[in-house]
């Protein structure tokens, strides 16, 4: 059985990168607890196009999808899920909403786990929510030759109850002793989390709403401006190499969780650069037109009405398009391929 130690993590010595990371992130969590304290409702409108890049993406990233129209409706609440994957939409919806309005009282802890996986699945006809694993389950990928193998075997059903308890008794253990960062506490947690496996099914989607209650909860909650999600899904293979890295010698706990610890950090870091673009252009209130021109320059290689979006959460989709319809039209932009491969770029 892994036996978990969190607290021990205060002899640990970490490399240079892995320590300016952490620096870079304190620092702009500063400069957004300013930004919190002058323009509450500018953040307001960031929290709700986050919500739903977070959301969308992170269920991509498994495979789960609906249209643009449909998604904005069950974000809105304003309709009933009509497939599989609109349900489990629908759930992922509703624990972010959990956790947006009530993590500073979500405990770490197994139950409070068990019940945010059963909210995941309130809207399915499943009946696996809010029960850990009955059967073992393994981590697999394809191979070059198309064949399916096992990257990683998670713990057996009978040791995971106990497994999920240690980890959470842990991270509070560490983060009440003080002596261990817990920017370096909540990856390895994480870490820990996807290498148990705990469920059946969900276990990436939870691992990356456990990922904003931990980090919420500490002061870090730049995801609810930002979506953490999107960026995951944005570079999802660097996350897998990371994550696999990580998992080499777990079950011994020989691993090393370095590369995972870096991989989120950097994650985090620079969704804390995105809210800073973000919000140096609302601040300044310019004029649909000039916003968007602004979003284009501030962008490099392919442009996206995405991407403009985030960048100008202030303005309607459809005061987006028509501004970058006279950019086109002046010569600014050049418009590439067509429906949702459309995508723009800037000329010089």
């Amino acid at each position: 059985m892994r036996i978990f130690d969190y607290v021990a993590l205060k002899n640990q010595k970490w490399d240079s990168e892995t320590v300016a990371y952490i620096a870079a992130i304190h620092e702009a969590k500063g400069k957004q607890d300013v930004y919190a304290g002058q323009k509450p409702q500018e953040l307001e409108k960031l929290v709700e196009v986050a919500k739903i890049q977070s959301t969308e993406t992170s269920n991509e990233i498994e495979g789960i999808r609906t249209t643009n129209t449909r998604l904005k409706q069950l974000l809105s609440d304003k309709t009933m899920p009509r497939t599989r994957d609109e349900e489990e939409i629908a759930g992922y919806r509703d624990v972010l909403n959990v956790i947006h309005e009530n993590y500073e009282y979500i405990p770490v802890t197994a139950n409070y786990i068990l019940q945010l996986h059963k909210i995941l699945y309130s809207h399915s006809g499943k009946s696996i929510g809010g029960k850990f694993k009955n059967v073992q389950n393994y981590i697999n990928a394809i191979g070059d030759d198309g064949r399916e193998y096992t990257v990683f075997t998670p713990l057996a059903p009978y040791e995971t109850p106990i497994a999920v308890d240690s980890i959470c008794e842990q991270f509070d253990l560490a983060i009440a002793a003080g002596d261990v960062d817990p920017l370096i506490l909540i990856p390895i947690f994480i870490h820990d989390f996807l290498c148990i496996h705990p469920f059946s099914d969900g276990n990436g989607r939870m691992s990356r709403l456990l990922t904003a209650l931990l980090l919420y909860r500490s002061g870090y909650s730049v995801g609810k401006y930002v979506s953490l999600e999107a960026k995951i899904a944005k570079n999802k293979e660097l996350y897998y190499d990371a994550l696999s890295a990580a998992q080499i010698g777990w079950h011994d706990g020989k691993d090393d969780p370095t590369p995972f610890i870096k991989y989120l950090l950097g994650t985090i870091i620079s969704a804390y650069r995105d809210f800073e673009d973000r919000m140096e252009i609302i601040a300044q209130k310019l004029p649909a037109i000039d916003a968007v021109r602004k979003a284009v320059q501030s962008s490099v290689g392919k442009i996206t009405k995405t991407r403009i979006h985030e960048l100008c959460p202030s303005l309607s989709a459809s005061s987006v398009e028509v501004a970058i319809k006279k950019l086109v039209a002046n010569g600014e932009l050049t418009k590439h391929g067509a429906g949702r491969s459309t995508f723009y770029i800037r000329k010089n």
